[in-house]
């Protein structure tokens, strides 16, 4: 739910978005809509970056490509993922991400080639440089899996057990709070 001047909205994201909301001093977060409308019904779906709504238009625009599985693909990959895997036609990994077969995934990389920026592997999407790599050892591997097992992407996981990792040796801390504070440090 998005509350605008008192009135509730509700927006459908792709996972992790919430996390990458940028949110200013005041508490103000902003987040970037596509309305969709059909004959039935007027949905909102909401993204943390300019890039990634376009993205999402220019998913659905392609045939048989509804904003759900727009919304699923967003939350599996990032623009940037997304865009290097359509470039080098990685049908195979493509099918991976829930909801796409093998069909959608060639239509994908077909319609998609040319169409979205391959963004450098050392850049986020936000503009905000990467996490470092995980951490090694045991316990930031278990929580780096336990994250994107929860939905979040590798790329969010690993930023958060670098960011874990750099205020507590992880190692000593038991694997549920490690998971609490991961959580909340990407709700954030």
């Amino acid at each position: 739910m998005v509350d605008v001047g008192g009135v509730g909205y509700e927006v459908t994201a792709p996972i992790g978005t919430r996390g990458r909301v940028v949110t200013d001093g005041a508490g103000a977060s902003t987040v970037y809509v596509h309305t969709h409308v059909r004959e039935d019904a007027f949905q909102l779906f909401g993204f943390s970056s300019l890039e990634e709504r376009d993205a999402f238009r220019t998913i659905i625009s392609i045939s048989n490509v509804g904003p759900k599985l727009g919304v699923a693909i967003l939350g599996a990959v990032t623009v940037g993922e997304l865009a290097q895997l359509v470039a080098r036609g990685e049908v195979a990994k493509l099918t991976t991400i829930p909801g796409v077969g093998k069909k959608t995934a060639e239509r994908l990389v077909l319609e998609l080639k040319g169409k979205l920026a391959v963004v450098p592997a050392a850049a986020s999407p936000a503009g905000r440089p990467a996490a470092g790599p995980v951490a090694s050892g045991t316990k930031a591997e278990l929580l780096a899996s336990a994250l994107t097992r929860l939905g979040y992407r590798p790329a969010e996981a690993e930023r958060a057990v670098a960011t874990l990792s750099q205020s507590r040796p992880l190692d000593d801390i038991p694997l549920g709070e490690l998971v609490r504070d991961a959580l909340a440090l990407l709700s954030r």
